[in-house]
């Protein structure tokens, strides 16, 4: 496929034109959705809706070869104002060294690792602030005066 010897796209406009692309937006957008991710409502008059963009990514198997297109929503947190559409901000990350040490004591113990793939990993945390979003492109069950009202995060969101 031509589009996948060139890289990864940037845009929805580039990939809307290949199935393969077509079927990763659709796959989450269905996982957004039965996550319960948002819900459709009119946009207050003193509300601003954040912007959102696609991130696609292919994923290869250790022979090099294609095992899955990966479509990501995330949320353009860099014009979200603190104290209005947040009040903090948490990153649940681990550190180097403790991957380090947990690899070091399964070796001395010999414990069993195994490697797992998560499909869709959400962030669990219920939104307390109101936090509208413009319908991701591609979404067409929104009509174009509504919004979408957050209730869980998105990558990107502050």
């Amino acid at each position: 496929m031509s589009i996948s010897s060139h890289g990864e796209p940037n845009t929805y406009s580039e990939v809307v034109k290949h199935d393969c692309w077509r079927k990763a937006i659709q796959c989450e957008i269905f996982a957004l959705e039965s996550n319960q991710t948002w819900e459709t409502a009119l946009l207050p008059k003193d509300k601003a809706a954040t912007g959102c963009k696609w991130v696609f990514k292919i994923k290869y198997k250790t022979d090099g070869t294609i095992e899955r297109y990966k479509a990501r929503l995330v949320g353009k947190g860099y014009t979200q104002t603190e104290g209005i559409y947040y009040l903090n901000t948490f990153s649940p990350v681990a550190k180097m060294t403790t991957i380090r040490l947990l690899l070091s004591l399964s070796s001395i113990y010999s414990w069993e690792l195994k490697q797992l793939h998560i499909n869709n990993a959400f962030l669990n945390g219920d939104l307390k602030e109101d936090v509208y979003m413009v319908a991701p492109p591609g979404l067409t069950s929104i009509p174009p005066e509504k919004a979408c009202k957050l209730k869980k995060a998105l990558y990107g969101l502050k």
